[in-house]
């Protein structure tokens, strides 16, 4: 029985945390914030739907432009 507890309680843990999950992936800039309004708040259930839309909707850390002298054969 033990055993069985601790197979379900991974992927409960994983549905649990998903919101950071999905925070930490995309580099959010609120990883910090959404991780304990998550440990927190999430037991409401409304907790956890702020903190998912948080982490979906928030900006990354750091944002990748194109230079445009990336491409050697163009002459500007």
């Amino acid at each position: 029985m033990h055993v069985l507890f601790g197979l379900m309680l991974i992927p409960f843990g994983a549905i649990h945390f998903l919101p950071t999950i999905i925070a930490a992936l995309r580099n959010s800039r609120h990883l910090l914030a959404i991780f304990l309004i998550n440990l927190c708040f999430s037991w409401t259930g409304v907790g956890w739907v702020v903190a998912l839309i948080w982490a979906c909707t928030s900006e990354p850390k750091w944002v990748y432009a194109h230079s445009p002298y990336a491409y050697p054969y163009r002459r500007y």
